[in-house]
């Protein structure tokens, strides 16, 4: 006895092998999420706003290298109205739940009964052995049959994949011949860290080698491709040519592109608008009012630092002394541990503290300082000195002009390149005292000290007139 033929082999579409099951987001969805992340946004901030889990949205811009894919990027149309939208196809399921046939759910959309026919065929769950028909997986059945995937030129062309591999991967070499292997640094899928070896190659970058080939190659067309498809052939996964690790030949070193607007966004966690510069007093700006300062690091040899600390109408000057701990040079610094260095936030904090608070509440008014990560305590620092902390725009030192000015002047003492742990305390108060003791033309060819104390005295008058 013969077995009858399953409703799904006659579905009117090729057999599936292992399709995997439906996406957790349709395309709609994840064309909003590269809308998002064009914006800035980051990849858990985007998959919420879309409605799926932040796993799944730092998946998808991990396999496609930081950039949203051709087929949904922001730019690129949407599908035109000769195709089945999602909406309608639940109007689909919705009519064949109620019992409607064929036609009459066509009139109701606005189709014709043979694209519906069609649609109910080639687009229903088929793993039961039916013909049931679900939106959700016939959308998805809609979007696999759309796509049109295209082999890489880097694929297809071994000798154009050879010359690109080489200029960007290829071994250096000594004048007399002899390859150069350098450091053995293994690809761990992110990106470099700091002062650690960095693999040795050509490293041309993906826009030499694509104008390059014209040089190299003037007749030969077919040795040809452009910067961008080089980048994608590196970053997004399963794009095939060029091997993943070799992002670590390039300059930056990134294991995943970065989109212009995120880099954009404020680096810093504890940097928030209400403590932005635009927010300072104006008084400040205009240096009428004494007690604004501004505030820096001065980095020497081996991480050494000193703070310094200017005073905005007045260009006072006071030092921090930032010794290094103990056990820096001795024990290895651990990760998100204290800085060894002595530079580290609770150090600043401590030496920014015993520096402001012997001084009357009116010379405390604000602090402005750049957005380094040892003012990561400020919060704490303004609750228990009282001083407002400032900081200025990213990779903006004219926000702090006099500050860069003086640490101009402290070069003479303390050169670049130097080590600066060596200077104590007194050294640190004796060359401020020398700053403040020298004539400056902006102050009328007074002294700092001299502004300082004629602010102070202003202090005390006011206060002795008050009471």
């Amino acid at each position: 006895m013969g077995t009858g033929k399953r409703k799904s082999d006659a579905a009117g579409r090729r057999k599936l092998h292992s399709p995997g099951r439906p996406s957790v987001a349709r395309r709609e969805h994840q064309r909003q999420f590269w809308v998002l992340i064009a914006a800035g946004q980051a990849s858990e901030d985007a998959a919420t706003a879309v409605g799926v889990s932040p796993a799944v949205g730092a998946r998808w811009f991990r396999e496609a290298g930081g950039m949203p894919p051709t087929t949904l990027a922001p730019w690129n149309a949407a599908p035109s109205g000769r195709y089945l939208s999602f909406a309608q196809r639940e109007e689909i399921a919705l009519g064949r739940a109620q019992g409607h046939g064929v036609r009459e759910i066509a009139r109701h959309l606005g189709w014709a009964p043979s694209t519906i026919s069609r649609e109910l065929r080639r687009n229903a769950a088929t793993r039961g052995g039916g013909l049931e028909y679900r939106a959700t997986t016939a959308q998805w059945h809609a979007e696999r049959s759309a796509r049109r995937p295209k082999p890489a030129k880097l694929v297809t062309n071994v000798a154009l994949r050879t010359y690109v591999q080489d200029r960007l991967a290829g071994q250096i070499t000594a004048p007399s011949g002899v390859s150069i292997p350098g450091p053995i640094v293994a690809f761990k899928g992110r990106r470099h860290g700091r002062r650690q070896s960095r693999r040795w190659a050509s490293a041309w970058s993906p826009q030499q080698i694509a104008r390059r080939l014209r040089l190299d190659f003037p007749d030969d067309h077919t040795m040809r491709i452009s910067h961008e498809a080089i980048y994608q052939a590196l970053y997004i996964e399963g794009r095939g040519g060029l091997r993943r690790e070799l992002v670590t030949c390039l300059r930056t070193g990134r294991p995943l592109r970065v989109p212009r607007a995120r880099r954009a966004r404020q680096a810093k966690a504890f940097v928030t608008p209400e403590v932005m510069l635009k927010e300072r007093p104006g008084e400040a700006a205009d240096r009428t009012v004494a007690g604004h300062w501004e505030g820096d690091l001065i980095l020497g040899l081996g991480s050494s630092a000193i703070g310094t600390l200017v005073e905005r109408s007045t260009r006072c000057t006071l030092l921090l002394h930032l010794p290094r701990l103990p056990s820096h040079g001795v024990e290895v610094r651990v990760k998100n541990g204290p800085a060894l260095a002595g530079h580290g936030a609770e150090s600043v904090r401590d030496a920014l503290k015993s520096a402001l608070t012997p001084l009357p509440e009116q010379l405390r008014r604000s602090l402005t300082w750049d957005q380094g990560a040892e003012m990561s305590q400020h919060a704490r620092l303004r609750g228990e000195t009282g001083v407002a902390v400032y900081f200025c725009e990213p990779q903006s030192p004219w926000q702090r002009g006099t500050n860069e000015n003086t640490n101009g002047l402290l070069r003479q003492y303390f050169p670049k390149g130097t080590d600066l742990s060596v200077h104590s305390a007194d050294d640190l108060a004796a060359v401020a005292a020398t700053l403040n003791a020298r004539p400056r033309r902006v102050l009328g060819w007074r002294t700092p000290q001299e502004a300082f104390e004629h602010a102070l005295h202003a202090i005390h008058a006011a206060v002795a007139t008050t009471a």
